[in-house]
């Protein structure tokens, strides 16, 4: 992996699709019918994933990444990890409605003594290393530009 040292940019965007449905832009990245539903219907009925899903995603896929990557660096690696979260939701003391926390579980099978003390010596650190979650952590600047 290579380290940065300065800032990078990516750009993503989306085009509203119908009612509520946004169709996603990746940019450069070849996505086929990435949808963001916020439609308020059965999940079976939705296009696509809501912006809290996303986040728990996001989350989850920066945590088991990072932790994957800090087994590495110690030599270790895993073949048999799944990790899941619990995105809940509730209303702010203004009534508005927003993420109040993220529960993430992350299980690896790591039965050898030796793989475990290296999966110790990151359970310590290997959060510093995920982008989303630290960002999340710490608030993350948002400016907003619109324009009719």
């Amino acid at each position: 992996m290579k380290i940065m040292l300065e800032e990078v940019k990516t750009k993503v965007g989306i085009k509203l699709k119908k009612d509520m449905i946004f169709k996603c832009d990746m940019g450069e990245m070849a996505v086929k019918d990435c949808y963001i539903d916020e439609t308020n219907q059965e999940e079976a009925d939705m296009w696509g994933p809501n912006p809290s899903k996303l986040l728990g995603m996001a989350l989850l896929g920066c945590l088991s990444a990072s932790f994957i990557f800090c087994l590495k660096k110690r030599n270790f690696s895993i073949d048999d990890l799944m990790a899941k979260a619990e995105v809940v939701i509730g209303r702010n003391n203004k009534g508005f409605l927003r993420v109040k926390k993220v529960d993430v579980d992350i299980i690896s099978k790591i039965d050898d003594p030796k793989a475990r003390k290296r999966a110790d010596q990151c359970r310590k650190m290997f959060e510093n290393y995920c982008t989303v979650t630290a960002a999340v952590r710490e608030g993350i600047e948002v400016n907003l530009n619109l324009e009719y």
